[in-house]
């Protein structure tokens, strides 16, 4: 009996020491908290109710006001628990997000709708001073938003890599749930590169931080006190924390910020394809080993697909030396290339791996994208800068005027094209020296136009070709 005593207090004494020792290991999450947290700040909003005969998804708010961004309102539909909207002529409602200073003279990040629709943009900051902010600028498709508040030597995060960022590694967020400041939470990466809707250009970090409505803008640190991602959303039943959070990665987010604070709006890389998933019997039709690539069923005209060769049926399983796995994996990798660019475009063609390369052109918006994949010519806004709506010429135009380039004018704006003596039905085949070949190759030719001399422009004007001068600045 006494050897038995003794060996059960071993054990007893062996698992004493190793609770210990594994305590010992967790993370240090004190010293964290104490050296990031005065970077974190509360904001809050005020802004006009919404009209329902304009916003059908308000009742799709989340508990506290906060609204939801549109890729993300799918989740939410059919949940009761998610309260409704004000109706018009309530009181204006006072939105709580978070956010993290940039820099110490103010630059502030956070969600797009955290501030979306905002008359009013109030900052909270750790020592409790309320500053109103200026919105430099704000990107729906990313979610990321840029404020600016009028301070000095104000306290910053350290930003690190997510692309770095690892399945597994403790990861913690701090920032205002339910308007509760400074609310901190902690937790694991679940996955990385998470695709949630259809047009994302986002891969989102995935974790099991606790996150509710009012963290979001807020910042997700790794163990070294960085910022890797920024809290933005939940997948929910209930309008709260269910173990599913997803982070903008940061690396996105300050790709974002830095066009933002250069010229106020942001730029994307579009390739003009629609695509579907892989699936397993789709690959045995196809030739390939495993369901993976994005199938190409529509290419856009006059895209850079299109220029580039791709065809239906071709199946993407590269792109700009990364593996397409999942077709949704596509999109923010074209997103992130610069418009102009090259990039090689690997695809299977009848069994085979070929090799292509795309210059990358300018992402329309979604009116225009949607038009696109429909086949419906596009219609641009007027260019700010010359006055002129153009859209691709048909083929049943091409054909009438022999023409293999060109886009034709449909309106002519008060500008420098009316002043040059452009009318509509021209087409615009040259500007200073460079052939044109699509809508978004001539906006990037426009932006690049010299102010202070005239340059050349080749139109066709009802089957003739003439040049005529323009000039930006009368």
């Amino acid at each position: 009996m006494k050897k038995v005593h003794l060996s059960l207090g071993g054990l007893l004494l062996l698992l004493l020491v190793s609770v210990q020792t594994w305590a010992q290991q967790l993370p240090d999450f004190k010293t964290l908290v104490r050296e990031t947290s005065p970077a974190v700040v509360n904001i809050s909003t005020v802004q006009k109710a919404p009209d329902e005969a304009s916003d059908p998804f308000g009742q799709f708010r989340g508990p506290g006001g906060e609204e939801l961004p549109d890729i993300f309102r799918h989740f939410f539909r059919g949940f009761p628990e998610i309260s409704p909207s004000p109706r018009r002529g309530n009181p204006a409602p006072r939105s709580l997000g978070s956010g993290f200073i940039l820099s110490e003279d103010g630059y502030i990040l956070t969600n797009h709708h955290v501030i979306r629709d905002a008359d009013q943009v109030i900052v909270r900051l750790s020592d409790r001073r309320e500053l109103e902010a200026e919105v430099i600028g704000s990107d729906p498709r990313s979610d990321v938003a840029l404020l600016k508040v009028d301070a000095q030597g104000l306290p910053t995060v350290k930003t690190g890599r997510s692309a770095d960022v690892e399945v597994g590694e403790w990861v913690l967020a701090i920032g205002s749930p339910f308007g509760f400041d400074h609310s901190v939470t902690a937790g694991i990466v679940s996955a990385t590169e998470r695709s949630l809707a259809n047009d994302t250009y986002v891969p989102f970090i995935q974790t099991d931080v606790a996150i509710n409505p009012g963290n979001s803008g807020g910042p997700l640190f790794n163990l070294d006190g960085e910022v890797i991602g920024i809290n933005s959303q939940i997948y929910t039943r209930s309008g709260g924390f269910m173990g599913l959070s997803f982070a903008i990665p940061i690396d996105v987010a300050m790709e974002v910020a830095d066009q933002l604070r250069d010229t106020g709006s942001v730029t994307r890389g579009w390739l003009g394809v629609v695509i579907q998933e892989v699936s397993r019997d789709l690959a045995e039709s196809f030739g390939l080993d495993k369901p993976a690539g994005a199938l190409v069923v529509n290419v856009m005209s006059d895209s850079p697909a299109q220029a580039a060769g791709l065809r239906e049926g071709d199946v993407i399983v590269r792109f700009n030396g990364n593996d397409i796995t999942l077709s949704s994996d596509l999109p923010h990798q074209v997103g992130r290339i610069r418009p102009g660019e090259k990039a090689d475009v690997e695809v299977i063609r009848d069994g085979r791996l070929q090799t292509l390369t795309a210059t990358i052109g300018l992402l329309p918006d979604e009116d225009q994208l949607a038009r696109r994949s429909r086949g419906e010519p596009d219609a641009d806004p007027a260019d700010t800068s010359l006055g002129l709506v153009v859209t691709p010429l048909t083929q049943e135009q091409r054909s009438r005027w022999n023409l293999s380039s060109g886009v034709l004018v449909t309106q002519v704006n008060e500008g420098p094209g009316a002043r040059a003596g452009l009318v509509n039905g021209d087409v615009i085949t040259m500007l200073n020296g460079e052939r044109i070949e699509t809508v978004d190759q001539f906006h990037q030719v426009v932006q690049a136009l010299p102010e202070d001399r005239a340059v050349p422009m080749r139109i066709v004007r009802r089957g003739s070709a003439m040049f005529i001068p323009l000039r930006l600045n009368p």
